[in-house]
């Protein structure tokens, strides 16, 4: 279900595009039915439906769908029921099971939704449901003497005791089609808020004599909703620390697991994901986004950005450094060193023992074992030989205005401070090329090049004055 308008979120985007860790609720909540190998997911949607529909196209799952979109319309929103009868002419598998979901409840576990559908078992009514301390706004679960299940009340509908009980309905059932399509059927507004209750299929199920069975977890957290962006931040930083706690029991050191981020990669696609060897440090403020590996040993310093990137053993990346690999990815050698204030763009390729050092810039470029680049540097479209040393202040000119060229520094060569190489431009083994100077023909190995104006020092020179008023 999908169709809300979220009001309280204040924001032109619909509710269920909201992200979390980098990923859209509704994202969220697909990636768990997909985990039951569906045959068919159907989306309701309502308020900004083609928006919504048009970003379902663009999820990234954890594997290839193996299902069908199917989307309805519900419109106008008239209650939970009236969204899911809204679905009934594609639930077309009499023989199946329906698992309704909801858009902006997007932490419930894979394992917990096919728990539920074994309950479920195609012949009963399982309901996914919880004990809270605090249950206020929520229906709640009325049972019989013999803790059967007998129907949901909401709780603008409740009596005084109902509101006592501490058991709610979390919104997620599974049901059998045949049955369901029944049921939704027979729905109506007869209550409190006019609305299509979706949980008043409770009540009919007890009537038919189809068993109700009410699957209860005690993890609160996947089934808390969104509706406000409090509630979106703090089951940010819930699920977040959820992260850095399995991190941490793999052995993951982490100064501060609150000041910790693990999140989609919005611009490659790449899912959250950071494989950690041992003794692996991380210090606050860290943010990894899409594919991440730290080798054994591994360091990173506070205020980093780590993204798509493979960072080798042994590796330290100092503070406010950045690494963004995008779709090429990018790549620390072992023992590297690098930052703080460096960064890392898609195509860096950086051998063992490099340091790249503050405010170094380093794009599709490769630097062999031992090259240094250790201060206000950039590396574009370059490809860097064993233990050369670049320069404070210069570059690689790689791009005339219309293409890219390439920039070869073979090994052990001694780029001077502040020059400029002019791509495409091949330095020679061994070579040194002078502070200051501007290259653009390729320079023989073992020989010095300079390419700079002549030095000229004039005497008892005087500044000009200001004229006075």
């Amino acid at each position: 279900m999908a169709a809300g308008k979220g009001t309280r979120m204040k924001s032109k985007t619909p509710k269920v595009l909201q992200r979390l860790a980098g990923r859209p609720l509704l994202q969220h909540v697909v990636a768990q039915g997909q985990s039951l190998a569906p045959r068919r997911v159907v989306v309701v949607t309502g308020h900004g439906a083609a928006e919504v529909e048009s970003a379902c196209a663009a999820f990234k799952l954890p594997a290839q769908a193996t299902f069908d979109w199917e989307f309805v319309r519900q419109e106008p929103q008239l209650g939970t029921g009236h969204a899911v009868q809204q679905a009934v002419p594609k639930l077309a598998d009499d023989d199946g099971v329906v698992v309704v979901l909801s858009g902006d409840v997007p932490l419930t576990q894979a394992s917990t939704v096919a728990d539920l559908v074994s309950a479920s078992g195609g012949d009963k009514l399982a309901l996914l449901t919880v004990r809270l301390t605090d249950p206020t706004g929520y229906g709640r679960i009325v049972r019989d003497a013999d803790g059967q299940v007998q129907r949901i009340v909401e709780h603008k509908d409740a009596s005084d005791a109902q509101r006592a009980i501490n058991e709610i309905y979390s919104g997620i059932m599974a049901a059998p089609a045949r049955l369901l399509k029944q049921w939704l059927g027979k729905l109506d507004n007869n209550n409190a808020q006019k609305e299509y209750y979706l949980t008043d299929v409770v009540g009919m199920a007890v009537a038919d004599g189809v068993p109700v069975v009410g699957h209860c977890i005690d993890d609160a957290l996947q089934v808390a909703g969104v509706n406000s962006p409090l509630q979106l931040a703090e089951l940010e930083r819930a699920h977040q620390m959820r992260q850095a706690v399995a991190l941490m029991e793999q052995g993951v050191r982490m100064a501060d697991p609150a000041r910790f981020d693990l999140r989609d990669d919005t611009r490659s696609g790449a899912l959250a994901q950071l494989n950690c060897a041992q003794d692996v440090e991380i210090d606050v403020g860290c943010i990894f986004t899409g594919a991440v590996s730290l080798g054994e040993g591994a360091r990173v310093g506070a205020y980093c950005h780590i993204s798509n990137a493979t960072i080798a053993a042994g590796a330290v990346i100092h503070p406010f450094t950045h690494i963004d690999g995008e779709k090429a990815g990018a790549s620390v050698g072992e023992g590297a060193l690098i930052g703080p204030f460096a960064r890392l763009r898609p195509g860096a390729q950086l051998g063992r023992e490099v340091h790249i050092g503050n405010f170094v810039e380093v794009k599709n470029s490769t630097l062999a074992d031992g090259a240094k680049a250790n201060h206000l540097a950039y590396l574009g479209d370059a490809t860097v030989g064993e233990r050369v040393n670049y320069g404070a202040g210069s570059i690689t000119a790689n791009y005339d205005g219309a293409n890219k060229h390439r920039t070869i520094i073979e090994a052990d060569v001694h780029i001077g401070s502040n020059c400029v190489l002019v791509a495409p431009v091949t330095i020679g083994a061994g070579g040194t090329v002078g502070g200051g100077s501007t290259v653009t023909k390729n320079a023989e190995p073992g020989a010095l090049t300079v390419a700079r104006g002549k030095q000229a020092s004039i005497a008892n020179w005087k500044r000009p004055q200001k004229i006075a008023k």
